[in-house]
């Protein structure tokens, strides 16, 4: 069909360069001329070329952008319910954890889903990632360091409380084990990575405190300071220039 269109449209060419000779009396032709009516010929032959060439390209690319599309409203349509199913089902593990009964909240019985699986099942989601926040601390707080760390690792970092706490998480396993240079550094990144009056100071108190157990204690006044600077009001703030002064005193 379009090889017809593109003789059809040379005949047009063709046609109308023969009518405007028989309406016009003759004249003399640049070769200027000659060359810009060949161009114009050379270039609508060649677009229709094109065009003739890539139909299949061109709809295998429709194709797959209409594909995308569809899949990703599949996987929002999932996404949503999916977060539905998580938030049900992890409904009496939460009440379990803040009972204090962690690892029945963790492993969950034959009445209730654990936090472990529905992490594991339920990850992508908002409150799957709920979850492996929660398993996180409830292997903290059952001393079972490796796998705390393991799930505070996992827990997506937005700039939001459980983004931030996961980091302070992550820190404190840090800390525990005597790598201080990290749990400060991590501290630290938890307190700007969600900024809040009740949670930036203490990180950041945290943070020094672990700066100064590494024998850093020009970043442990960095973020002393920051404290007295950002959160001048805060509790922590009272006593912060009792903390600049003893971390200055150890450079």
């Amino acid at each position: 069909m379009l090889k017809q269109e593109r003789n059809a449209v040379l005949d047009a060419i063709v046609d109308s360069q023969y009518t405007m000779s028989t309406l016009t009396p003759t004249r003399k032709v640049s070769r200027r001329h000659e060359l810009r009516e060949d161009k114009v010929i050379t270039f609508s032959t060649r677009v229709l070329d094109y065009i003739e060439f890539n139909r299949t390209t061109s709809y295998s690319i429709f194709a797959g952008i209409v594909l995308v599309v569809a899949l990703g409203l599949y996987w929002s349509y999932n996404q949503a319910s999916a977060n539905s199913q998580a938030t049900a089902e992890m409904s009496t593990a939460v009440s379990r954890y803040e009972s204090g009964q962690w690892s029945a909240a963790l492993d969950g019985d034959i009445s209730f889903t654990g936090l472990i699986e529905i992490s594991e099942e339920y990850g992508g989601t908002n409150a799957g990632n709920l979850a492996t926040f929660y398993a996180a601390d409830a292997f903290f707080r059952l001393a079972n360091f490796s796998r705390a760390l393991t799930f505070f690792e996992d827990v997506t970092k937005d700039a939001n409380y459980v983004g931030a706490s996961a980091l302070a998480g992550e820190a404190a396993v840090h800390e525990i084990n005597g790598d201080f240079e990290k749990a400060g550094d991590l501290f630290l990144r938890s307190a700007n990575l969600y900024t809040s009056s009740i949670v930036g100071p203490v990180y950041l108190l945290n943070a020094g405190r672990a700066y100064e157990k590494g024998g850093q204690s020009d970043k442990a006044r960095r973020a002393y300071e920051q404290v007295r600077a950002d959160y001048p009001t805060s509790i922590q703030a009272r006593d912060i220039d009792f903390f600049i002064g003893r971390a200055s005193v150890g450079n």
